[in-house]
């Protein structure tokens, strides 16, 4: 059976982050929702067969299995809301909401409706998150005592044309709401629940915020530092995961996000050559390569796909959706005091 998916917005995430991996784990693009006339233009250049419409309701009338609301934050609610309402499962780009409370009245309708809303962390499908989880189950260093994680980049000149750079965190902009939500789904995903201990979330360039620190306690005993920022001029390296034995060192990201932005597509599903960062284990002067698994967001919407078609659970729970909303809140309130 072809499951039927219509998209919310056609920029960056939607056309580059979700339709191609939709596609390729056997979605059909059956509608896209934009008023961009250039966005229209890309969507039918990409899917000939799909239909273009200008509102959510137009959009939840092309009989969809699943609606996927890749818009601009401050709409993720209002949109979401309406795909539960008319009794389409709804995966939500992150972040689902832009506070925990507009997290936690998505999921109240879909707890009403008895129809399944998740979000979009496809960096836990990267090389570097699926390498931790083997490292970890393995044993490989050891009793794991710290994470060090981060998304740090150096574009010294904000764009205020951005609305991501530019809109407020009441609007849905800013760093701690953009790659805020990989950082801590991941930690909470290797390592369990946690709390903040410590945050700073603040401006340097003048627009919104770009340059986030949060440090988590586990409950499992283990420490996650955390950092995202614009504005690093030399940046440290993706994972540092430390044990009694070691510590695993993944330098960079995988290739999957230049590849798609360049118009690549993972053919069947599948990466070729495959999105592989290398991993060492470093203790002291001895570095020795750790075999890394290879990356793909594909893996992401295939499991989507099992659940909805009744095989197979979400990749991402409501519960997993509320336990980073509620971070994030936690982090940027322990921030301004």
């Amino acid at each position: 059976m072809t499951l039927r998916v219509g998209i919310s917005g056609y920029g960056l995430a939607g056309r580059y982050f979700h339709a191609p991996l939709l596609q390729a784990a056997g979605f059909e693009i059956a509608g896209v929702l934009t008023r961009n006339p250039e966005r229209t233009a890309h969507a039918m250049a990409d899917f000939p067969d799909t239909e273009v419409v200008s509102t959510i309701s137009d959009l939840l009338a092309l009989d969809l299995d699943l609606l996927v609301v890749a818009s601009a934050n401050m709409v993720h609610a209002e949109e979401a809301i309406a795909g539960l309402r008319a009794g389409v499962p709804v995966v939500v780009d992150k972040p689902m909401g832009r506070t925990l409370a507009e997290t936690e009245e998505i999921i109240a309708v879909s707890d009403e409706t008895g129809v399944m809303v998740s979000t979009y962390f496809n960096r836990l499908f990267d090389s570097d998150a699926l390498t931790v989880k083997k490292a970890i189950a393995e044993g490989a260093i050891g009793n794991v005592f710290r994470l060090d994680s981060r998304f740090e980049r150096f574009r010294p000149a904000s764009n205020p044309q951005s609305w991501r750079e530019a809109s407020s965190a009441a609007d849905g902009g800013g760093n701690l709401l953009d790659l805020g939500p990989h950082l801590v789904s991941l930690a909470l995903n290797w390592f369990g629940p946690a709390e903040v201990t410590y945050a700073s979330v603040r401006s340097i360039r003048g627009l919104a915020d770009d340059d986030i620190v949060i440090n988590l306690k586990h409950e499992s005993g283990v420490d996650s530092y955390l950092s995202a920022s614009a504005i690093i001029g030399s940046d440290g390296p993706r994972i540092r995961l430390s044990g009694s034995n070691g510590s695993l060192v993944i330098q960079d990201l995988d290739s999957q996000e230049p590849r798609l932005r360049n118009g690549e597509k993972p053919v069947g599903g599948v990466w070729t050559p495959p999105a592989i960062t290398p991993a060492f284990i470093h203790r002291g002067d001895e570095i020795i390569e750790y075999p890394a698994e290879a990356g793909n967001y594909t893996l992401f919407y295939a499991e989507v796909r099992e659940a909805i078609e009744g095989n197979g659970v979400w990749p991402v729970t409501p519960d997993d959706a509320l336990a980073v909303a509620k971070i994030l809140d936690d982090a940027r309130a322990l921030s301004i005091r």
